[in-house]
Parts: C-alpha cells; structure tokens; sequence
C-alpha cells in the first residue's frame, strides 16, 4: 500500500476522533469503570488469598463468569485508551500521556504472558507447571498499573460534562 494512503487514513480516523472526542471519551472511560470491577476481584480474590489463605469476595461460579466477562473488556479498553493518549500527544507532547500509554500498553505482556487464571493457579498453588511466584506478583502488578489511566479517563470525562461545548 502506498504510503500517502496510510497517511490519509490515518489523518482521516483522527480527524473523525477529534469531531467524536466526547463519545470516544465517554467510552474509554466506561469501560476502565468496568475494569476497576476486575480490579477488585484480583484484590480480595487473589492477593487476599494469599496474604490471609481465604478469598475475601467469594462470587462462586456465576461470579466467575461474570469477572470473566468483565476482563474481556480490557482489550477494547486498552486499545480506545492508546487511541485516546495518542490523539492527546497529537495536540502536542506531553510526558504523563507518554507515561500513560507506557503503562496501559504494559497490560499487553500481562495478557499474552502471565494471564489471570496462571496468576490464581501460581496463588492457590493449583498449577500444572509451577512458575517462580514472583512472576505471578509481577503480573499482578502490571494489571494495577492501569489505575492512573482509569482516574485520568473518568476525571476527564467529569470535566468533558461539565463542559458547554
């Protein structure tokens, strides 16, 4: 494909975000609210069972799906999230959407590596194949590392709102 194609598809997607910003905002935002849900079923679920040795938040097997379901919006999340620090950098440099789009595209080694249910078999210590646990903490944590992305996403759009235009 030529070059100047590229250029104008690319020109012309940004150019429909820009006139779409609020949606695609309203959007991204909606669906980091959807990942804190996931975010605090790793914390009572996995991290609280083993610091204490009992899940804090039992969902039993409809919850399980449920979370499931949940962590599945995490792909498009991160991928209207990218899109959205990437228009914000097009605005004009700035480091915290550069540190922003450093750590939400940190969820992709989690995803593709360390995936949730390797984490809890690592935790329960139900694993097949036994990885060092600190592996399984490193993952944890990179999934956390969303957390400042999400409260950015949300305060913008509350401020995106309160807003006239």
């Amino acid at each position: 494909m030529p070059q100047n194609f590229l250029s104008k598809i690319w020109t012309g997607f940004f150019s429909w975000y820009r006139d779409n910003y609020k949606l695609n905002l309203y959007i991204t935002a909606g669906l980091f609210v959807w990942q804190l849900v996931h975010l605090y079923w790793l914390t009572t679920n996995v991290v609280g069972f083993r610091i204490f040795g009992y899940e804090l938040w039992e969902v039993g097997r409809l919850g399980d799906i449920f979370i499931a379901l949940v962590d599945y919006t995490e792909i498009p999340a991160l991928i209207l999230a990218s899109l959205f620090y990437i228009h914000e950098l097009q605005k004009g440099f700035n480091w915290k959407s550069t540190l922003y789009l450093v750590l939400l595209n940190s969820q992709w080694l989690h995803l593709f590596w360390i995936t949730d249910e390797i984490v809890v078999e690592q935790i329960t210590g139900t694993a097949l194949v036994a990885l060092p646990l600190w592996l399984s903490w490193i993952a944890i944590l990179i999934d956390y590392l969303e957390l400042p992305v999400i409260y950015d996403t949300i305060k913008k759009s509350i401020q995106s709102l309160r807003k006239k235009d």
